[in-house]
Formats: C-alpha cells, structure tokens, sequence
C-alpha cells in the first residue's frame, strides 16, 4: 500500500490529540500501513512540532534554486 508524506502527517496529527504516546502511535501505524512507515523518533518530531502549535503538515515553499521546467531550453 503507497502512502504519501502527508497522509501520514494527517494520522499523526489525529494521534496527536490523543495520546502522545509515541512508540505506540509508531506501532499502530506500522501495522496498518506496512513495517518501516514511521520511526517513534519521526513521531516525535512531529508531536514535538505540534505542541509548539505548528500543525501544518503541507510542505512550505522554501527559498533557493528555482526548479527548472524546461531542460531542452538550458542545455
């Protein structure tokens, strides 16, 4: 089963209200969506972003080199 990054932010953010229980969240989520798809310390990251009252989960754009849509163009 593919599950992208923010799926994933959204299910923390849920557990998050919950319980801040990180190595059981970890666990829960291993089991419905495979082995490997969330650390406890990648939970404890985002709990820790919550808490501070961050609850964005989209990425931000970020400064620094443009992506480049047209490589035929440069080269």
């Amino acid at each position: 089963m593919e599950v992208n990054k923010e799926k994933i932010l959204f299910i923390l953010q849920f557990f998050f209200g919950k319980d801040e229980n990180t190595s059981q969240r970890a666990e829960i989520a291993n089991g419905v969506y495979g082995a490997d798809t969330v650390t406890a310390n990648y939970v404890q990251f985002w709990f820790r972003r919550f808490r501070s009252g961050i609850f964005e989960v989209k990425d931000t754009l970020r400064t620094g080199r443009p992506v480049v849509e047209n490589i035929d163009k440069i080269t």
